[in-house]
Protein backbone atom coordinates (compact mmCIF):
# COMPACT_ATOMS: atom_id res chain seq x y z
CA UNK A 1 0.00 0.00 0.00
CA UNK A 2 2.90 2.23 0.59
CA UNK A 3 4.51 1.63 -2.22
CA UNK A 4 1.00 3.01 -4.42
CA UNK A 5 0.85 5.81 -2.18
CA UNK A 6 4.14 6.78 -3.54
CA UNK A 7 3.48 6.31 -7.02
CA UNK A 8 0.36 8.81 -6.55
CA UNK A 9 2.07 11.46 -5.42
CA UNK A 10 5.04 11.40 -7.52
CA UNK A 11 2.09 11.30 -10.61
CA UNK A 12 0.76 14.20 -8.67
CA UNK A 13 3.97 16.35 -8.37
CA UNK A 14 4.59 18.91 -11.22
CA UNK A 15 6.13 18.00 -14.27
CA UNK A 16 9.75 19.49 -14.85
CA UNK A 17 9.22 21.98 -17.66
CA UNK A 18 13.34 22.98 -18.05
CA UNK A 19 12.55 21.78 -21.60
CA UNK A 20 9.59 24.10 -22.22
CA UNK A 21 11.78 26.82 -23.81
CA UNK A 22 13.52 24.06 -26.31
CA UNK A 23 10.08 22.99 -27.27
CA UNK A 24 9.16 26.67 -27.52
CA UNK A 25 11.98 27.24 -29.77
CA UNK A 26 11.42 24.33 -31.96
CA UNK A 27 7.88 25.45 -32.98
CA UNK A 28 8.96 28.97 -33.74
CA UNK A 29 11.36 27.80 -36.22
CA UNK A 30 8.79 24.84 -37.21
CA UNK A 31 6.44 27.28 -38.17
CA UNK A 32 8.77 29.67 -39.73
CA UNK A 33 9.80 27.34 -41.83
CA UNK A 34 6.38 26.47 -42.83
CA UNK A 35 5.76 29.79 -43.59
CA UNK A 36 8.87 29.86 -45.49
CA UNK A 37 7.83 26.98 -47.66
CA UNK A 38 4.23 28.02 -48.83
CA UNK A 39 5.65 31.60 -49.54
CA UNK A 40 8.86 31.62 -50.92
CA UNK A 41 8.48 29.21 -53.85
CA UNK A 42 5.11 30.51 -54.79
CA UNK A 43 6.27 34.44 -54.56
CA UNK A 44 9.47 33.37 -56.29
CA UNK A 45 6.57 31.94 -59.31
CA UNK A 46 4.90 34.49 -60.06
CA UNK A 47 8.01 37.39 -59.63
CA UNK A 48 10.17 35.71 -62.07
CA UNK A 49 7.14 34.40 -64.22
CA UNK A 50 6.08 37.95 -64.55
CA UNK A 51 9.35 39.95 -64.10
CA UNK A 52 12.33 38.07 -65.34
CA UNK A 53 11.06 35.33 -67.80
CA UNK A 54 8.57 37.33 -69.89
CA UNK A 55 9.35 40.69 -68.97
CA UNK A 56 13.42 41.22 -68.90
CA UNK A 57 13.98 37.89 -71.03
CA UNK A 58 10.79 38.36 -73.25
CA UNK A 59 10.15 34.64 -73.47
CA UNK A 60 7.02 33.69 -74.24
CA UNK A 61 3.97 32.66 -71.72
CA UNK A 62 4.93 29.09 -72.15
CA UNK A 63 8.24 29.34 -71.30
CA UNK A 64 7.95 31.51 -68.71
CA UNK A 65 5.51 29.09 -66.96
CA UNK A 66 8.48 26.28 -67.31
CA UNK A 67 11.51 28.05 -66.45
CA UNK A 68 9.34 29.62 -63.38
CA UNK A 69 8.15 26.53 -62.33
CA UNK A 70 12.14 25.67 -62.53
CA UNK A 71 12.94 28.19 -59.81
CA UNK A 72 10.17 27.72 -57.68
CA UNK A 73 11.63 24.29 -57.23
CA UNK A 74 14.91 25.13 -56.63
CA UNK A 75 13.53 27.60 -54.03
CA UNK A 76 11.63 24.63 -52.05
CA UNK A 77 15.09 22.42 -52.17
CA UNK A 78 16.84 25.76 -50.70
CA UNK A 79 14.46 26.09 -48.13
CA UNK A 80 14.06 22.80 -47.14
CA UNK A 81 18.18 22.39 -46.87
CA UNK A 82 18.45 25.28 -44.60
CA UNK A 83 15.84 23.95 -42.43
CA UNK A 84 17.48 20.51 -42.26
CA UNK A 85 20.41 23.10 -41.23
CA UNK A 86 19.00 24.97 -38.96
CA UNK A 87 17.09 21.98 -37.35
CA UNK A 88 20.53 19.62 -37.47
CA UNK A 89 22.24 22.35 -35.66
CA UNK A 90 19.48 23.51 -33.20
CA UNK A 91 19.41 19.38 -32.45
CA UNK A 92 23.24 19.03 -31.82
CA UNK A 93 23.48 21.96 -29.66
CA UNK A 94 20.73 20.47 -27.28
CA UNK A 95 22.02 16.96 -27.15
CA UNK A 96 25.71 18.70 -26.09
CA UNK A 97 24.31 21.13 -23.60
CA UNK A 98 21.82 18.06 -22.12
CA UNK A 99 25.77 15.98 -22.30
CA UNK A 100 26.71 18.17 -19.83
CA UNK A 101 24.22 17.53 -17.07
Amino acid sequence: MERFDKAALSALQPCDFRNESSLASTLETLLFFTALIITVPIGLYFTTKSYVFEGAFGMSNRDGYFYAAIAAVVAVHVVLALFVYVAWNNGSRQWREGKQD
